[in-house]
């Protein structure tokens, strides 16, 4: 993974974390519902971007080699990988 990307990233998640952390403790103080809800739409969408930088990151590096790389089945194995975590995606 690329230096900033990597950097980028575990901001992120750092940043995730400290909002988990901020919902078990709005929870434990029976908050109000919709303040949690929405504490958790802030973490989904932080995780959802972090999920898009590293397959970003991934995209313009290990693909990549793959695709220009001589192995048939280096290129195939590659692009299911892709494929298959859309699919998870659409679950």
């Amino acid at each position: 993974m690329e230096s900033a990307t990597k950097k980028a990233v575990l901001n992120r998640l750092k940043s995730a974390l400290g909002h988990m952390n901020g919902i078990l403790q709005m929870v434990e103080e029976d908050r109000y519902c919709i303040e949690v809800i929405k504490q958790i739409q802030a973490v989904e969408a932080a995780l959802a971007r972090t999920s898009q930088l590293i397959l970003d990151d991934h995209l313009h590096s290990c693909l990549i080699t793959a695709v220009r790389g001589d192995d048939p089945s280096e290129r195939e194995r590659a692009l299911r990988e892709i494929s298959e975590v859309f699919n998870k995606q659409d679950r």
